[in-house]
């Protein structure tokens, strides 16, 4: 079974919140027959878009192919937030990497927040970006060790941005009696997922990229150049970016034994009018330390967007809505019985470390995915890192590549059920509170 077709239709984007409130964009013609391209790019979402306006602003010829539609993946189906760092936290990353390549990381990160802004800034992009994601904890020592991790930031990377919460603080922003305080990122920022991809997508088509929707890729082969087998056509091109993160199904043996696709789930609530001061009183997006993290942000006609629950097979849910009502009620128990007006799930690509897995799979290939729950700046970054190594300025990609990515055990054939054995352990202390 192919993740592509599992759970959407072909060619339509989700029935979610974010495609109800999408500014259009025409759809671009499938690929027929032969073309030539200096770069064919796999994928169009954040990666993919990324790499293609980068490259194509630098003057080079792109050919991007997507299955369905630009941003229909995990670009325009996540919970929009714009985090500082990388996935990993900065004192993990130190002892995995050592302190020197752990400051470049953070360098990096920081470099993909502002990357972000600026697209949005430069192309005029209408994704209603706002500032401000805070982080809740569940107990006195979870937030003792995420206000020491704040000290640890300002002291050892000069970044003062973050604001300790104690149980006053954080319930002054968000009041749910789950909350004993936390930290809050005015630099990190929350938006609309698929406005912004849909906005690269445009940025994109205009400085010349080709863009083929509904273009499957069957098989990519080898070589200088190389050829993208899809739909009714080929490309041959001097270089290849796979760039289909969860999505990426059997092209590319190296990567898919080290990036697991797993689904995600988000609803939308009808909108809650006053009653939303008692999700958030201040117009920010909220993730909690819960090892399967709960987020959520009010939308701009205040439905309450709750994000909760994974599975790890193909399919989804029968019932979303119940999927995640259940982690939602226990934030917010008042929310209990609203109603949904809109669920969805999306499929994600994560990797053993959680850090990004970006690789060389041929000497004229790149590849990047991997991004675990942090693909809006680090996505977006990747495309714009595998670009500049495209045109030799690799130093950034190097970086990245060099962050230790073993496979998962087993292989495929055992990935998901090692993971949801895993899962089940870490939910079971969460429950606990361990």
């Amino acid at each position: 079974m192919n993740l592509l077709f599992a759970n959407d239709r072909q060619g339509q984007y989700p029935d979610s919140w974010y495609t109800a409130t999408a500014r259009p964009l025409d759809a671009f013609a499938p690929l027929r027959g032969q073309a030539r391209a200096d770069v064919c790019i796999i994928g169009a979402g954040y990666t993919g878009l990324s790499a293609a306006l980068h490259l194509a602003e630098a003057g080079l010829d792109v050919v991007l192919l997507e299955a369905h539609r630009v941003g229909f993946g995990a670009s325009g189906r996540n919970g929009g937030q714009l985090g500082s760092g990388q996935r990993m936290e900065q004192d993990a990353l130190e002892e995995l990497v050592g302190p020197d390549d752990a400051a470049k990381l953070w360098d990096l990160a920081e470099d993909a927040k502002a990357l972000v802004k600026s697209l949005i800034a430069r192309h005029r992009i209408d994704c209603d970006l706002k500032p401000g994601i805070a982080h809740m904890c569940f107990s006195e020592a979870e937030t003792a060790a995420e206000h020491a991790y704040a000290d640890h930031l300002a002291t050892r990377y000069g970044y003062g941005e973050l604001q300790k919460l104690d149980r006053d603080a954080a319930q002054a922003i968000c009041p749910s009696p789950r909350y004993v305080g936390g930290s809050l990122d005015m630099s990190a920022a929350h938006l609309h997922p698929l406005n912004y991809a849909l906005g690269l997508a445009r940025a994109a088509r205009d400085a010349g990229v080709r863009i083929h929707e509904n273009t499957l890729v069957s098989q990519v082969h080898k070589g200088s150049p190389a050829r993208v087998q899809a739909g009714h056509g080929a490309v041959s091109a001097d270089h290849v970016i796979f760039a289909c993160n969860g999505y990426l199904g059997g092209l590319e043996p190296k990567v898919a034994a080290r990036v697991m696709p797993i689904n995600n789930f988000i609803a939308a609530t009808e909108p809650l009018g006053d009653e939303a001061a008692r999700v958030l009183t201040r117009d920010i997006a909220v993730a909690d330390s819960k090892f399967v993290v709960n987020y959520f942000r009010l939308s701009s006609d205040k439905r309450l967007l709750f994000g909760g629950g994974e599975s790890y097979g193909y399919r989804f849910p029968r019932d979303i809505g119940a999927t995640v009502r259940k982690p939602m009620a226990q934030i917010f128990p008042h929310l209990a019985d609203v109603r949904f007006d809109y669920t969805w799930g999306g499929t994600l690509g994560i990797t053993m470390k959680r850090m990004p897995y970006l690789t060389r799979p041929a000497p004229n290939m790149l590849s990047a995915s991997g991004y675990s729950g942090h693909g809006v700046g680090s996505a977006t970054h990747a495309g714009k890192l595998m670009a500049d190594a495209i045109r030799g300025q690799a130093d950034g990609f190097d970086t990245m590549a060099r962050v230790p990515a073993p496979g998962f055990p087993g292989g495929s054939a055992l990935r998901s059920p090692l993971l949801v054995l895993a899962m089940t352990w870490f939910a079971m202390r969460d429950r606990l509170g361990v």
